[in-house]
């Protein structure tokens, strides 16, 4: 899918080449392995696939995969295993979260209803399941653990932190486990089924796990400012949802401060009234996205990235590592 390549912008023109020849394999894969003879699945099981989506996670994959031998048809494999479990979550998360749009396109719980939405993320998983057994056992259980971590951090963001934790702690715990989790494994499993040595695919892993949460830091950020027309989600989603992130828990840990003025007491009132939409979402959304707390939450993904950056001097210096290094910046500067 051409469009990835926009987050690594300035790669080796034959290095681009080749990633390009095999992102059009990974589409066509994917495509090859959701199909089924079930006439309702078929169409329920493309509804996101076909709205599209940069393919982050397969192009990571590639990426790594770049470090040893890409042709492998076990890398595209295993692209298409992180893009599938990808595309599962977020048929369990519109559901989760009420969402009425996704990449400009109706959710499937709106065209469908809530069961086969959740039932069409579970047959993916199904799909990506079965996809991870013919990769070796390492791959089945890294694809498990990832699974587990999904789940893990659905699960704490749905109950919240508990009176004894750290707000700030717990958020970003959450966003390693629903985000980072397979972002590292994507990387990490390009790398091993490229035929790359085990030091080299840790250094993915470990890389993910700081890109991961800054990619996700950064979409806080682009929440808040996105533009509808080119991101395809609506700005203040999460705002009406409800659901934390980490320009509100600034916001709320300031507002208890003895500094704290009237404005960060009416923002905190209007967060808190934010689900019922209408003027007070405009309102809210408004202050929110001209409060210092959007910026600093910025420079907290910048940080990261610089961290992940560093991870990356651990690779020899190729094409690859320079387009990684794009793609690094490109994930976190898209909500600038």
């Amino acid at each position: 899918m051409r469009s990835s390549l926009a987050l690594v912008p300035d790669a080796d023109d034959a290095f681009s080449a080749s990633v390009t020849e095999r992102l059009d394999a990974v589409e066509s894969r994917i495509r090859e392995v959701v199909a089924t003879s079930d006439d309702m699945v078929r169409w329920t099981a493309r509804h996101l696939l076909d709205a599209g989506g940069k393919r982050v996670r397969p192009l990571l994959t590639l990426l790594a995969g770049s470090f040893g031998d890409m042709s492998r048809d076990a890398v595209i494999d295993a692209a298409v295993l992180v893009e599938l479990t990808h595309l599962a979550t977020l048929y369990h998360d519109d559901v989760m979260d009420d969402a009425p749009t996704r990449r400009g396109a109706r959710t499937a719980h709106e065209v469908w209803s809530n069961s086969v939405a959740i039932l069409t993320g579970d047959f993916l998983f199904a799909r990506a399941s079965a996809l991870s057994s013919t990769l070796g056992p390492e791959a089945v259980l890294i694809h498990a653990e990832t699974f587990e971590r999904l789940c893990l951090g659905q699960l704490h963001e749905t109950v919240g932190p508990s009176p004894e934790d750290d707000p700030f702690a717990h958020y970003l715990s959450v966003l390693a486990d629903k985000t980072a989790s397979l972002i590292a494994s994507a990387g990490r499993l390009g790398a091993l089924q490229a035929g790359c040595d085990p030091a080299v695919a840790d250094v993915f892993a470990r890389y993910g796990e700081k890109v991961g949460v800054a990619f996700q830091l950064a979409d806080d950020v682009l929440d808040l400012r996105s533009d509808p027309e080119t991101s395809g989600k609506a700005p203040g989603t999460d705002l009406k949802e409800g659901v934390p992130t980490m320009p509100t828990l600034l916001v709320r840990r300031r507002a208890v401060s003895p500094e704290a003025d009237p404005r960060t007491g009416r923002l905190v009132s209007l967060l808190d009234a934010a689900r019922d939409g209408g003027p007070v979402l405009d309102e809210a959304l408004a202050l929110l996205r001209e409060d210092e707390a959007v910026e600093e939450t910025a420079a907290m993904a910048r940080s990261l990235g610089a961290e992940a950056v560093a991870i990356l001097e651990d690779l020899p210096a190729t094409p690859g590592r320079a387009a990684l290094i794009d793609f690094t910046h490109a994930l976190i500067d898209r909500a600038a």
